[in-house]
């Protein structure tokens, strides 16, 4: 198990500059995106593109693996479990570097067969640590965790690579639900490297920015 140890703010800068290396960052002021929640965005991320940059993939969860064990211990946890489907293969590289069991949760029970949600071994008691991709408001992992508590488990921390940053209510919505965010990088980390880097023009970053500082207030004026 290899782990390293810079310091956050080294691994934040880093994250976001191999982000942006692999494309995985758009940013698109003038005909935003569309999210799953129907608003819109000038910002759209795709970490599910780093699978398939293995150099860079095993130097992020490198960092995971790292956060995860300086800020939860290096005992912390008896099961790697991911979130259905973009979480599966990170959380299978996160278990292999911490020697430990991986299971996935699906979204939802599969209907057929033992209809579970769960796939892999977990015991009850087990202290499971939910590996994802990202996470925007934190409401999405709540499922996934009332899901591996259902078996007995228990699942007080989740680890991003990727987390929004710019939701105030996140860190509340995970809190009351006794969960604890683990992540590498954020809005704010990528929008400073892209303007180190001079990787959009200035009207574009500047457009990000406003929306960075006031998102709801920016999606209701694009609606």
């Amino acid at each position: 198990m290899a782990l390293t140890f810079p310091p956050a703010e080294e691994i934040a800068r880093l994250t976001a500059g191999m982000l942006l290396d692999i494309n995985a960052v758009h940013f698109n002021a003038a005909d935003p995106f569309t999210l799953a929640s129907g608003l819109k965005s000038p910002t759209y991320i795709d970490c599910r593109k780093l699978i398939s940059y293995p150099r860079i993939r095993g130097t992020l969860m490198d960092f995971m693996a790292a956060t995860v064990c300086r800020n939860a211990g290096f005992e912390a946890f008896d099961n790697i479990a991911g979130g259905e489907t973009a979480g599966i293969p990170f959380a299978a590289l996160v278990a292999e570097r911490l020697g430990l069991p991986m299971t996935y949760v699906r979204k939802k029970p599969k209907g057929y067969g033992r209809n579970a949600r769960i796939e892999g071994v977990m015991g009850e008691g087990d202290r499971v640590l939910l590996v994802e991709d990202l996470t925007t408001d934190g409401g999405s992992k709540l499922s996934f965790v009332d899901a591996i508590r259902e078996t007995g488990a228990t699942c007080g921390d989740t680890a991003v690579i990727f987390y929004y940053g710019i939701f105030p209510e996140t860190p509340k919505t995970l809190k009351d639900h006794g969960v604890t965010l683990h992540h590498l990088c954020t809005w704010w980390d990528v929008l400073a490297v892209a303007r180190a880097r001079g990787s959009f023009d200035d009207p574009t970053l500047a457009e990000v920015e406003r929306f960075l500082r006031e998102p709801r207030e920016w999606q209701a004026a694009h609606a």
